[in-house]
């Protein structure tokens, strides 16, 4: 117990210093710039403790579970008994299907907890006067992270270059974006962006490392990251072709009013 309360201090102090800057900036335009005082100052104070505290917390909590969670799984379901190969020796790419189906389902189930992009889907709602659902648009974007991860560890176990599958995916990406609508377009982007946030990240993080260290013939430094990379960019893909399908519904449905009103 005592260990766990000095890690959490250590950790808090190091939150600190890195908070320190953020704050620094924000009141030297507040009180020098813009020569305005801060408004509600007791409850920016209160919120600024819940932060670093929140903060050290997350942090404490990475470091002691979603990270040895993530090698953990990754190395079990790697293990030459667990797929039914010898130790050392060749492992077909479709005795890995537990991990791609593990992938894809820890992908999924994080994006949707993503708090970044609750927050851009609850924007997105907003602005859009309903048109672009909170739910739709999670789901939409969290099944791009299931399929990313799922074709990430792939890569992973099959040893195949990172450079191909990013190239092959923002030519995909931009061939969508000249067909797609342009109203749609800036928060596909965006949408690739968000799901690399808190939640997702240090779980996708583990997974790489842990299973590119289990796979034979592996190097983790150099084929366990990459996976963040590919929960990026395949939530811009669904996205885009998320809108395209919605703009041809739609498109099919006036030619079908026009022609009942004929």
């Amino acid at each position: 117990m005592i260990d766990y309360v000095m890690d959490f201090v250590l950790v808090l102090f190091a939150t600190l210093r890195d908070v320190l800057p953020i704050l620094v900036v924000i009141l030297f335009f507040q009180i020098v710039v813009l020569k305005q005082p801060i408004p509600h100052l007791k409850k920016v104070i209160l919120g600024g403790i819940y932060v670093i505290i929140g903060l050290a917390l997350f942090l404490m909590g990475l470091d002691k579970a979603l990270f040895p969670i993530g090698q953990i799984m990754a190395t079990q379901l790697s293990d030459p008994e667990f797929i039914g190969t010898t130790l050392g020796g060749p492992s077909d790419w479709r005795s890995y299907y537990w991990i791609y189906i593990f992938a894809a389902l820890i992908g999924f189930s994080t994006t949707i907890a993503e708090p970044s992009l609750i927050a851009v889907a609850i924007k997105a709602d907003e602005v859009s006067a309903g048109t672009i659902s909170q739910i739709g648009l999670r789901v939409t974007v969290a099944l791009g992270v299931a399929f990313a991860l799922a074709l990430g560890t792939f890569r992973i176990v099959t040893g195949t270059s990172l450079f191909v599958y990013i190239m092959a995916g923002y030519i995909i990406v931009i061939i969508q974006t000249f067909f797609a609508p342009k109203k749609l377009i800036a928060l596909a982007y965006d949408s690739g962006g968000v799901t690399t946030s808190t939640v997702t990240v240090p779980l996708v993080a583990a997974l790489g490392l842990g299973l590119s260290s289990s796979v034979p013939g592996r190097n983790p430094a150099i084929d366990g990251f990459g996976l963040i990379a590919f929960a990026s960019l395949f939530p811009i893909i669904t996205v885009l072709g998320y809108a395209q399908i919605m703009e041809l519904k739609t498109r099919l449905f006036k030619i079908k009013i026009k022609k009942d009103e004929i």
